[in-house]
């Protein structure tokens, strides 16, 4: 009999582990992010820490670490774990976990049952868990993707607290890739543009982030994974803008030339163009803003207000929900009347101050506030707008003496083609008054 190759490890399991498992934390010192639950004097830590578990529901995403807190609470209150997935398994492997439960419980162990996606259990098998709950046999522990209010019985969810978990943020996405990288022996560099496509990709999922590193590692030969290969492994066709690079700069331009301009479709392109190669939909929506003041000024003054709300719309609901929203202030800026006027005006005001840096402030402008100002005349003669016609002092001067104003030209479009006559009345006023003096 020949000698083949060693077949020694071809069947070790530890081999096989995916990534995502490997890196599953141990202890609360691991978990990288849901800081609301598991930061310092949080309630699950707490829970942990105290060594004092009660039955809960956990919801939220996938791959947000309810598996992790089941486990790390477990581990922390020497409890049994039996593993349930509402999934695959029905009453006969609730019983089954019962019995565990009772065998655990004669020899002095807790048991914890874990339950995954267990709002697919229907009313008759929730309610299975409900006397042992009550009684104390098991600590009940379901994770759910689902809103329990909707998804889970009244009982259940009366004998047991709801903790929600949110999508993973950019940042903890990327201590998770650095310890990705770090576990894969033969990557030694990872592109940021690789990063943000991954967190891009992952959508606030660490398991899907880890996944696609191991993927996209399978295909590096040199030590090396950049964008080029996140995309290969992951059949989405990713364009490729490293955000410190000429090109994502250049997108970025064309993006804000495209609103000025007017042009929806240009604007929604490079819009979605970035938001494909991994750019945070957030760097958008600052460019939106500056685009509201800079390209629309008080042509729309409402651009602001769009922006920003679009802006608040994509915390409060996510990436997916979130980019349609700023994409609606894409649309409504790119097709909102145009000014640079207060631009131009701002611009003008600024320097106007650094020419004159000394300039001083009027006498009837200034406070008054002691005696000692009074005696020096400050706010003398200052006619207070109110008390005159139209809530306006016709031919008062608020600069300093040798500043010449005349900053803001408002256009003719939108809103400033009203502000625009506003300006000519009030110069018609200060004319008139001054022939009169």
């Amino acid at each position: 009999m020949t000698n083949g190759p060693s077949t020694k490890n071809l069947f070790q399991t530890d081999l096989n582990i995916p990534l995502a498992a490997k890196l599953r934390p141990t202890s609360l010192a691991e978990v990288v992010g849901q800081d609301h639950l598991l930061g310092v004097n949080k309630p699950i830590a707490q829970i942990i820490s105290k060594q004092a578990p009660i039955s809960m529901i956990l919801w939220g995403p996938p791959g947000t670490g309810k598996t992790t807190i089941a486990e790390l609470i477990a581990k922390e209150s020497n409890s049994k774990v039996v593993r349930i997935s509402a999934v695959t398994d029905g009453v006969k492997e609730i019983r089954a976990a019962i019995a565990t439960a009772k065998e655990n419980l004669s020899v002095g162990m807790n048991t914890l049952v874990f339950v995954d996606e267990v709002h697919r259990f229907n009313k008759s098998q929730q309610d299975a868990f409900l006397p042992h709950i009550e009684a104390g046999l098991i600590q009940f522990i379901g994770a759910t993707t689902e809103n329990p209010a909707f998804s889970l019985n009244n009982a259940l969810l009366s004998r047991a607290r709801v903790f929600i978990l949110k999508k993973l943020t950019e940042q903890t996405l990327l201590q998770l890739i650095e310890k990705g990288t770090d576990a894969l022996d033969h990557v030694e560099v990872i592109t940021d543009a690789a990063k943000n496509a991954l967190v891009r990709l992952s959508d606030g999922d660490a398991r899907r982030l880890l996944t696609q590193l191991e993927m996209a590692a399978q295909l590096d030969e040199e030590g090396r994974i950049d964008a080029q290969q996140i995309s290969d492994s992951s059949g989405v066709s990713l364009p490729l803008l490293d955000k410190d690079g000429d090109l994502f700069y250049d997108t970025l331009s064309a993006f804000h030339k495209s609103v000025r301009g007017s042009s929806v479709d240009g604007a929604l392109y490079y819009f979605a163009k970035l938001i494909a190669s991994g750019c945070e939909a957030t760097v958008i929506a600052r460019r939106l803003l500056a685009i509201a003041s800079e390209d629309i000024g008080n042509a729309d003054p409402r651009a602001l207000s769009v922006c920003l709300t679009a802006w608040d719309v994509f915390h409060r609901v996510g990436a997916a929900e979130g980019e349609r929203a700023i994409a609606q202030a894409v649309v409504y800026c790119a097709l909102a009347p145009k000014s640079n006027a207060v631009y131009m005006a701002l611009k003008a005001a600024t320097r106007a101050a650094q020419e004159n840096p000394d300039s001083e402030v009027p006498n009837h402008l200034r406070n008054a506030p002691t005696k000692l100002a009074e005696s020096m005349l400050h706010g003398k003669d200052y006619r207070y707008a109110h008390n005159e016609e139209f809530a306006y002092a016709a031919g008062e001067e608020y600069l300093p003496v040798g500043v010449r104003g005349d900053f803001y030209h408002p256009s003719d479009r939108g809103m400033e083609k009203q502000l625009a006559a506003k300006v000519a009345f009030l110069k018609q006023l200060d004319d008139q008054y001054r022939q009169e003096k």
